[in-house]
């Protein structure tokens, strides 16, 4: 029985390492969002820095490890078989939790997971211990630290409020003082800048960062004999003076004499702290648990303290309550593992987005819905601003609007220059601020969210840079909601999928824990497959391009490339409808339903960007606008088409209706035939650029129309004399009453660029995209 606690604690470092893979996912967007999105340096610089930081941190996380043995509950009340039912429960739920909000790109928190599943395991192991030795629900108080956990609840709900308004704050001020004409500002106001910003780095990080090591509670007599955290602590005053008064002069020498962009320095800067204040923050989140095990069975297997010999379940865990204390060594492998994920996760990247388009200064594509809240949030903050205008003075309600009025920054007609979603001085303000409140929490040895921080900072500040207009508003905010509402969702399952866990390993270990294991690992490979089939797929779709011409035939030539899309794809959806009703295939249809709708989700992506192709025209070029809207208005008609085909038909099957009759699939075959010839040829004239042939198609268009005619007939004939299934004739009449709308759509489209085409004019060259 006792090699069943070897193979656990070989699990646990297996599960540790995994574990640092899905949290650096989730948590890269702590650190890199500022310095990507304000595009301050190249990707690659940003990721040297980055991975700089986190080696350097992990390093300093070695006084964190403490949250973790003895931060939630109080060991000296479990046996050595309890505290590891605890900890696997904990490392086993950690995962496929984390796991799961990468995989759907929402950034949570690595912190709250594990303070909540630490929390859920403990009480499930109370409430077994209790039951099994007749005591009450009062007796929970004895074995869980309810003031630590008061403490860190309490903390980290209250970063989320305190990170939002500084955030907010410091932006506004920053803004107000320096506009978005930062860089033309008088040197000495980037150099007080520079001297505030990098210092509040560099204090809280580098200086109180150290305290977090093993060598901080060493003495030294260079220092009066004092240990170099105590030294810190009593000397920080003149330690922040001397470095204020340091920075500020050298700040202003790089951008007087070296030319420096002092935003970008502190970008770099705070990019490195940040990654180096997360990793010593929350190094403890991914193994933590594993190093408190390890801890404990290197007690209970050692003879010098197990002096009697004890069995697993009568070996009390007093020892975890002592300091801890994590080889270096070990904590660089683990910083080592952190920064290969950074590199190479694909998951990271997508939770990196998500913060970025919410923080976007212009505009993105919105992933977010408009909810309640969001609605009357919005409301509510515009009514505030009105009562806000009404208060102050008039001269000063325009003076600080002109602080805050962005540069209308005029792009070259290729579009080759993209703008970054937000400028250098929010970045930095960004991580200044938190840098600063995660550092803090760090020196108090507080586990402290830095997702939340991070997050709710650069919502502060977009908030306050009025980066949410009237446009976007509605949309950023139910954005936040939803990631809110997730970190929410994060605390109650994280508790209650622990506490499950516990409950079934504490049934009988030696079976369930290979079960649980394997479970966990079979859901972290599928989880890791159906990710990488999703990217490929991702990657081999056909998208539609926006076109950047400005002449009638230049609009012809680009857009070719999309009709000859949409038409590929609406052929292969048409055709998918009718099969999946012949062979009552519901997943074909169930599919097809989400390759209609994200067709026609391109397609209005498309037409929201018109207002900026007709802000591109000039005077002699406005005709390509009509012919652009026109266009656009065909595919909107033919998408809708294809998307109500679809629908009916997944839900006439769905419904467990009637199949349709032998002929009527015979003749919606037919028909299918007939509008693949027709989808195929417009296809090939439209690659091809050939654009003459489509006189050709247009001559079928009679000859199709009345095969479809023919066919509604031949359905009111047999409603009138066999037909017995109201739901049949429903569906058949609305699949034919609607591929006629369709064809019609795909003629108009036709005749458009027929009559528009002229092969004497040579269109305008439109240059080539950038690769991304």
């Amino acid at each position: 029985m006792e090699n069943i606690y070897l193979y656990m604690i070989i699990a646990l470092a297996i599960l540790a390492v995994a574990d640092l893979v899905v949290g650096v996912s989730n948590d890269a967007v702590n650190f890199l969002n500022s310095a990507l999105g304000s595009k301050a340096v190249s990707f690659r610089t940003i990721m040297i820095v980055a991975s700089l930081g986190i080696a350097i941190g992990a390093i300093f996380s070695s006084g964190m490890m403490e949250v973790a043995r003895k931060g939630i509950f109080n060991p000296g009340e479990f046996m050595f078989s309890e505290i590891m039912i605890i900890f696997m429960a904990v490392m086993i739920t950690d995962i496929l939790l984390l796991d799961f909000f990468n995989s759907i790109g929402l950034p949570t928190s690595t912190t709250v997971s594990i303070v909540f599943e630490l929390l859920g395991a403990s009480v499930a192991m109370t409430l077994i211990k209790i039951s099994h030795s007749g005591g009450d629900l009062a007796d929970v108080m004895n074995y869980i630290n309810t003031s630590k956990v008061s403490e860190i609840i309490f903390g980290i709900l209250l970063s989320v409020v305190i990170a939002f308004t500084i955030g907010a704050f410091v932006q506004w001020v920053a803004r107000l003082l320096l506009s978005y004409d930062f860089e033309r500002k008088a040197n000495w106001v980037g150099a007080l800048f520079g001297g505030i910003a990098l210092t509040s780095i560099t204090y809280f990080i580098f200086i109180k960062g150290i305290g977090g090591t093993n060598m901080a509670n060493q003495s030294y007599d260079l220092i009066g004999g004092e240990t170099i955290k105590d030294f810190l602590e009593h000397q920080a005053l003149y330690i922040a003076s001397a470095s204020f008064v340091f920075w500020i002069v050298l700040s202003f020498v790089l951008i007087k004499f070296l030319k420096t962009n002092i935003y970008k320095m502190v970008i770099l800067v705070g990019t490195f702290a940040l990654a180096l204040a997360f990793a010593g923050n929350d190094l403890v989140n991914f193994i933590g648990p594993s190093m408190g095990a390890f801890q404990a069975y290197s007690d209970f297997t050692n003879p010098a303290i197990n002096t009697l010999g004890l069995s697993a379940s009568e070996f009390p865990m007093a020892s975890l309550s002592e300091k801890a204390s994590t080889p270096t060594l070990l904590l660089l492998l683990a910083g080592i593992v952190m920064v290969l994920t950074l590199w190479f996760s694909s998951k990271a990247k997508n939770v990196v987005k998500t913060s970025i388009d919410l923080a976007s200064q212009g505009e993105t594509k919105e992933r977010f819905q408009p909810n309640f809240l969001s609605r009357n949030f919005v409301r509510a903050a515009m009514g505030m601003s009105q009562l806000s205008s009404y208060i102050l003075p008039k001269s000063w309600v325009a003076k600080i609007d002109k602080q805050f009025e962005a540069p209308v920054i005029k792009l070259s007609r290729d579009k080759v220059h993209e703008l970054p979603s937000f400028d250098l001085v929010r970045a930095a303000v960004n991580l200044m601020v938190a840098a600063v409140l995660i550092a803090i929490a760090t020196s108090y040895k507080l586990p402290l969210s830095t997702t939340y921080v991070t997050f709710m900072v650069a919502m502060g500040s977009s908030l306050a840079d009025r980066a949410w207009g009237a446009e976007s508003a509605v949309y950023r905010v139910a954005g936040v909601v939803n990631v809110i509402g997730g970190w929410f969702f994060t605390a109650f399952s994280a508790f209650f999928a622990a506490a499950l866990v516990a409950y079934l390993l504490n049934l009988n270990i030696s079976i369930m824990f290979p079960i649980l294991l394997l479970v966990a690992f079979g859901l972290l490979v599928k989880s890791s497959l159906a990710h990488s089939k999703k990217l490929k797929e991702t990657k081999a779709e056909d998208h539609l391009s926006k076109t950047e011409s400005s002449s009638v035939q230049g609009v012809i030539h680009e857009s070719a490339k999309n009709i000859a899309n949409v038409v590929k794809r609406g052929n292969k959806i048409f055709t998918n409808a009718i099969n999946g009703l012949a062979l009552q295939d519901l997943s074909l249809l169930k599919k097809n339903k989400k390759q209609v709708r994200k067709l026609s989700d391109e397609v209005d992506e498309l037409r929201d960007n018109i207002f900026y192709f007709i802000k591109n025209l000039d005077d002699s070029s406005v005709g390509a606008s009509n012919f652009y809207i026109n266009i656009l208005g065909y595919l909107q008609d033919m998408t809708q088409s294809l998307e109500y085909i679809s629908k009916v038909s997944h839900k006439h099957i769905h419904n467990n209706h009637k199949k349709l009759k032998f002929s009527q699939i015979k003749e919606l075959k037919e028909v299918d035939e007939r509008f693949e010839r027709l989808f195929n040829n417009t296809r090939n004239a439209f690659e091809s650029h050939s654009f003459e042939e489509i006189g050709i198609i247009l001559g079928r268009k009679k000859e199709i129309i009345s095969l479809v005619t023919d066919k509604i007939q031949k359905q009111v004939e047999r409603t009138r004399t066999e037909e017995s299934s109201p739901k049949n004739t429903t569906l058949y009449f609305s699949i034919l009453l609607e591929t006629k709308d369709l064809l019609t759509a795909t003629m108009n489209l036709l005749e458009e660029y027929y009559l528009a085409h002229d092969s004497s004019v040579e269109p305008l060259p439109f240059p080539e995209k950038p690769n991304k």
